[in-house]
């Protein structure tokens, strides 16, 4: 766990971040803050609840503010350190994949410019619902991410075959350290699945310019917003 307002602070403008309802929905924190003097949006994962997991309130939470940034045309930076949906009966309960979809629909249909950095984890249809696919995607070298953590994918898909085995553990981590050539996010960066892996002291200077950039094509867009139906 790590406290990732620290690392918010550290790329926005000096005391220019402003957090919104951050007792609701823990595990993502929201807010508007400055990048160079210009106005933005920013979500991050709070690793300290759930661990980052996108739960039920979290999803409503995502889904009104990535349509009050998509309304009033504010740009989107987005920190992804994103475990997955949260699973179980309390998210059962709660409606978690019912409301997860409807903030995935969210940021597919806000038109705002977006620039997402992976911090650290990106998992699943959560983590994909954390970035727009045609908008730039930077990671940093601490960056891990997939359909499935390698441990539980593994766990899944080859259950038989390490049941099997004279020696299961042996076994399992022998096909753990086989796939985990292909995690590396050096091997995404050179397939240009992402724009680039940088260092996080780069960051700031990259949102700098990005801004510049996002508050051009803003003007193209203003109007009032029209979206189709919500799952």
């Amino acid at each position: 766990m790590y406290e990732v307002r620290h690392i918010i602070n550290s790329i926005v403008d000096k005391d220019s971040f402003f957090e919104i309802n951050p007792g609701y929905g823990k595990s993502l924190v929201v807010g508007l803050a400055r990048l160079d003097g210009y106005a933005i949006g920013i979500m991050a994962n709070d690793t300290c609840y759930d661990g980052g997991a996108v739960t039920a309130t979290a999803s409503e939470k995502m889904m009104r503010f990535v349509d009050l940034c998509d309304t009033f045309h504010l740009p989107m930076v987005n920190l992804v350190d994103n475990p997955g949906f949260l699973i179980g009966v309390r998210a059962e309960e709660e409606g978690t994949v019912r409301l997860g979809s409807r903030a995935l629909m969210a940021v597919y249909q806000s038109t705002i410019p977006w620039v997402s950095f992976i911090i650290r984890r990106c998992y699943g249809v959560a983590g994909g619902s954390r970035q727009r696919w045609t908008e730039p995607r930077y990671a940093w070298p601490s960056a891990d991410w997939g359909s499935l953590p390698i441990e539980g994918g593994v766990q899944a898909a080859y259950r038989r075959d390490i049941e099997a085995a004279a020696n299961p553990n042996e076994r399992r981590r022998e096909l753990e350290g086989m796939l985990e050539q292909f995690r590396s996010p050096l091997r995404t960066a050179e397939a240009f699945g992402i724009e680039e892996v940088v260092d996080p002291r780069e960051t700031r200077p990259i949102l700098c310019d990005w801004v510049k950039l996002a508050y051009e094509i803003i003007p193209t867009q203003l109007g009032p917003k029209s979206r189709t139906p919500r799952p």
